[in-house]
């Protein structure tokens, strides 16, 4: 008996602390199509918002965010680690509102900003979420500079200072250790 109830606990517990797999294969971009300059892209979030992220040497740089820390948060709504690291972030930006930028890019293609919206609503998030043509070189370009590979799990989040890179974590990670690296980012003990 005590077996039966066990192995559903410990399942449950290593999808909250693995990342889900991404087996759909990341697609090649057709850069000129998608790119606005070399290595610079422009995201679009669900409330049209513009933010144009730019590759530098050691990461990436979000233009709109000068002077704040970057966290990508790369993401599906089917994803249950996902849903459990976006309560952290949405804290995390409430706390740091002034000094952080969270910006959650999803995997899914073709998912309209109505879908994005309730999964924000459902879920309380409180940062941006982007729906462009271009997530796919975003996400594409951070695995690469992550050294991931084309196939990962998710969720991913990158977090970037000044288009230097800081930290990432694969999987569901737990708020205390993304608050600390903000922290240390921000020179803050």
């Amino acid at each position: 008996m005590l077996k039966k109830s066990i192995l559903p606990i410990l399942f449950s517990l290593s999808l909250l602390f693995t990342g889900c797999n991404n087996d759909e294969k990341i697609k090649t971009i057709d850069k000129a199509n998608s790119v606005v300059s070399t290595g610079e892209y422009i995201l679009t979030s669900t409330d049209n918002k513009q933010f144009t992220v730019k590759r530098e040497k050691d990461g990436f740089l979000v233009k709109e965010a000068k002077g704040k820390i970057v966290i990508f948060d790369i993401f599906a709504t089917w994803c249950p680690p996902c849903k459990a690291v976006a309560t952290h972030l949405t804290s995390l930006q409430k706390k740091y509102k002034n000094d952080i930028l969270v910006i959650g890019i999803t995997i899914e293609d073709g998912i309209t900003n109505e879908k994005l919206e309730m999964f924000k609503k459902e879920n309380n998030l409180d940062y941006i979420l982007v729906n462009s043509s271009q997530n796919r070189a975003v996400i594409t370009e951070i695995a690469d500079e992550l050294k991931l590979g084309g196939r990962f799990p998710i969720p991913i989040m990158a977090i970037y200072k000044d288009g230097k890179y800081v930290v990432h974590y694969v999987g569901a990670v737990e708020e205390e250790f993304i608050d600390s690296d903000i922290k240390k980012a921000l020179g803050k003990k």
